[in-house]
């Protein structure tokens, strides 16, 4: 018998065993989050083996990678704030509303803000979100992208089965619900993401597309024409790899030192948790580039990202920077290892006070740079002030010449018909003319008497 055919049920039964069954996952779901957050709090993945919560999710209870981040955010979120469990429970909120509101609740509006999100949908949500919290218009924005080809998948010939071959061979692998398409933060640990973009195509051979901006692009030419002679058709595979190559060996450089040519060590150094470049390297080939934590079930972490350099016995405790001495850990049992020396509690202090440090300095840089911004703003004030000053001089400058110009020039016209009529009197052909290129000299006396100006141009006439 199928248990799972209802076709018998009655309406009214199926409808009512429904929501009868809704509110038992509501419940029992509250109860998964409160669980998860107990582990979380008590770093129990990490005994276990797993460098992170979402690591332990995914690998040992079997949660896809999208349910295992939504459900650790909630669980963070309700161990915060407790009222999150029962509103889940009796279903005034969703997982996704939970997943949504938990970076925007604070203790001073949880109360307010969850009242206002009660049995709203994730559109309602949104639009909620939207009033509390306005964020700016998008920029316009023109991007250089060639428009992608329209797949009919009810051609002819044409089936559901082989749509994602032929998306991913015309280029459109960002369309396809891939994993990795997502990056999760969480409060403690940044769980592992698959890279964004890449998707396998067959046995050896990845797909991998991306974005780039118009200073990459001059870069990849730069790199094509520099490769000329080795890779003439300038196959984007192989310039991509050779850059990886480059890349990589820059960072295993200045990762665990690693080198063809080592020098000898001259001299040590006096901090005690400097590790020398030759253990760096020797412990990094021993482990294998990996984490070497191994949980009491014969578990061993397998996190090959975030790693770090591990006194195997404590500095604070006499330990000392040798191969023997000093192991990789990822940050995650870096931190266990240290709690399980020092005590959980010192720890979180320890961790605490670092907090509180690196927000002191960023305040203080904050406030560096807020005071430098109202400097210069001070500053392009009085430039803008100062010319404004200059400007307005200058044109009272212009304005006082035009007047002294404007002045000489009457001076010079009163001169004019008592030269004419002295000129002409002289039997002087061009009378008019000479009064007043004899006049011109008088513009160097305006302030004379009219008399004076007169004589004076007449004397110039006789020069």
């Amino acid at each position: 018998m199928n248990h799972y055919s209802l076709t018998h049920v009655p309406d009214p039964v199926l409808l009512r065993d429904l929501r009868s069954l809704l509110a038992r996952e509501r419940a029992t779901t509250a109860e998964l989050l409160a669980h998860l957050a107990e582990v979380d709090a008590r770093h129990l993945y990490a005994a276990a083996g797993y460098p992170s919560m979402f690591a332990w999710c995914v690998e040992e209870l079997h949660l896809s990678e999208d349910s295992a981040c939504k459900r650790i955010r909630a669980a963070r979120a309700a161990r915060q704030f407790p009222a999150l469990f029962a509103m889940l429970a009796d279903g005034r909120l969703h997982l996704s509303a939970m997943v949504m509101l938990a970076p925007c609740l604070t203790p001073g509006n949880a109360e307010e803000f969850l009242a206002a999100a009660t049995h709203r949908s994730k559109a309602g949500i949104e639009q909620l979100l939207a009033e509390r919290f306005p964020r700016p218009d998008l920029p316009a924005r023109i991007e250089a992208l060639a428009a992608a080809p329209t797949i009919d998948l009810s051609a002819p010939g044409r089936t559901n089965d082989s749509a994602p071959c032929d998306l991913l061979n015309m280029g459109q692998i960002d369309r396809l619900s891939a994993p990795g398409r997502m990056k999760f933060t969480g409060d403690k640990q940044s769980p592992e993401t698959v890279r964004p973009g890449v998707a396998p195509l067959a046995p050896g051979r990845y797909g991998l597309q991306f974005t780039v901006g118009q200073g990459t692009y001059e870069k990849l030419h730069q790199a094509q024409a520099l490769l000329g002679h080795a890779v003439p058709s300038g196959e984007l595979a192989e310039v991509f790899d050779r850059a990886l190559d480059a890349l990589i060996a820059r960072l295993e450089q200045r990762k665990f030192a690693a080198t063809t040519h080592s020098r000898p060590r001259h001299q040590s150094s006096a901090n005690p948790r400097h590790i020398p470049a030759e253990v760096r390297r020797a412990v990094w080939k021993r482990d294998g580039g990996r984490c070497t934590y191994v949980s009491a079930a014969g578990h061993r972490c397998e996190a090959r990202d975030r790693l770090e350099f591990d006194h195997i016995e404590p500095v604070a405790r006499g330990g000392r920077a040798s191969v023997n001495g000093v192991r990789i850990r990822c940050r995650a049992h870096n931190q266990y290892a240290a709690e399980c020396a020092f005590g959980a509690g010192f720890m979180s202090r320890k961790r605490e006070a670092a907090q509180r440090a690196a927000h002191d300095a960023r305040a203080c840089a904050a406030a560096a740079a807020a005071a430098e911004e109202t400097r210069a703003r001070a500053a392009a004030a009085e430039e803008t002030r100062a010319r404004a000053v200059a400007a307005e001089e200058a044109r009272a400058r212009a304005a006082t010449e035009a007047e002294e110009a404007r002045a000489r020039a009457v001076a010079a016209e009163e001169v004019v018909p008592g030269c004419a009529g002295s000129v002409a009197r002289r039997g002087h052909p061009c009378a008019a003319w000479v009064a007043r290129r004899a006049a011109e000299p008088c513009q160097a006396i305006p302030d004379a008497p009219l008399e004076e100006r007169v004589r004076y141009a007449l004397r110039g006439w006789h020069r």
